[in-house]
């Protein structure tokens, strides 16, 4: 069952950031991860304004989701991110209806 990776993030630091974002699509295609959204336009609909970038990546299971955001690969890249360059939330959900 697909499993999408839901990020919320501000930037600080764009140019630090950036190198970031410039090694994750190849990560992210290289765990099977198809980027569905990126940092494009946005409407908050309801809740606080903290965040400003949203991503939203669909992989073909949680465990591939999992497996991208555990490997040596995407830790070294998010080091980039990490600390003042940025605030990130990450959350990897298994798609389908779950409610009992």
């Amino acid at each position: 069952m697909a499993a999408y990776w839901l990020s919320r993030c501000v930037v600080r630091d764009p140019v630090e950031y950036k190198k970031y974002t410039d090694r994750v699509p190849a990560i992210i295609a290289a765990h099977g991860g198809k980027v569905l959204a990126r940092g494009g336009r946005y409407q908050i609909m309801e809740g606080p304004e903290t965040f400003h970038r949203f991503v939203v990546i669909e992989f073909p299971t949680l465990e591939a989701g999992v497996n991208c955001f555990q490997s040596p690969e995407y830790t070294e890249a998010a080091s980039f991110r990490r600390g003042d360059a940025g605030i990130v939330e990450n959350v990897i959900v298994e798609g389908g209806d779950a409610t009992v």
